[in-house]
């Protein structure tokens, strides 16, 4: 079986990374892991990983100062594994650098769906669209991923974009959090997934709503979110 990409799990209780490992091997990944987050920093700085799964605590470093340090050198995708699932640890996991965020307990098939989304994203990326989208005073440029609003460029992750893009496709017209994990995340929504949702979510408003003091992404009470101009 050809191997599809190299991952390290980051998990100190035995168990939850003997079974992820079992699991993404099966799968045709080369996998490796480690318990300790010091080791593991060392480890993913020396060696070329193409995704990190990545536990929060952990003994002599915690999984945000090993995402924090490992932004400083690498892009490598991380998801976030921890029992805390409110939205404000998912915000701090995410700040951190986490390109995902798992709350426990989870199930190791919707996991390993998410890892394989993800590494199939960086390896067959978007392809380029000369279309700008345009709402309000933000246009988007999807063949560069670039946003601006008011004429001055915003810095969004790829995953932010990717999310404001799919929400002025949809310009007025209301998509729940279930829809958009689809979509944007490319799973089915469990139980207590779709805190990442509005957590992203936030962080559009933060940079296109509340700096420029415009209202373009809305919030439907018990439905979801929709943009309009």
């Amino acid at each position: 079986m050809d191997i599809k990409a190299k991952i390290l799990i980051v998990e100190d209780d035995l168990t939850i990374g003997s079974m992820l490992k079992q699991k993404l091997d099966a799968k045709g990944y080369q996998t490796a892991k480690e318990s300790n987050g010091k080791k593991a920093y060392e480890r993913i700085v020396q060696e070329n990983y193409d995704l990190i799964v990545l536990d929060w605590m952990l003994p002599d470093m915690d999984g945000i100062e090993v995402c924090k340090k490992v932004r400083e050198v690498s892009d490598v995708p991380i998801i976030m594994l921890t029992a805390r699932g409110d939205a404000e640890s998912a915000l701090q996991g995410l700040k951190s650098g986490a390109y995902d965020y798992v709350p426990k307990p989870f199930s190791p098939e919707v996991l390993v769906a998410r890892i394989e989304g993800i590494i199939e994203r960086a390896k067959n990326p978007p392809r380029p669209d000369s279309k700008r989208l345009i709402v309000g005073n933000v246009i988007l440029y999807p063949e560069r991923y670039e946003v601006t609003v008011k004429g001055e460029s915003v810095k969004l992750t790829a995953r932010q974009f990717d999310l404001l893009k799919y929400l002025v496709e949809n310009k007025n017209i209301v998509v729940t959090r279930d829809r958009i994990l689809e979509k944007v995340w490319g799973y089915a929504c469990e139980v207590g997934t779709t805190t990442v949702v509005d957590v992203y979510i936030r962080y559009l408003r933060s940079k296109i709503d509340e700096k420029y003091n415009e209202k373009h992404i809305h919030t439907v009470r018990g439905v979801g979110y929709v943009v309009r101009d």
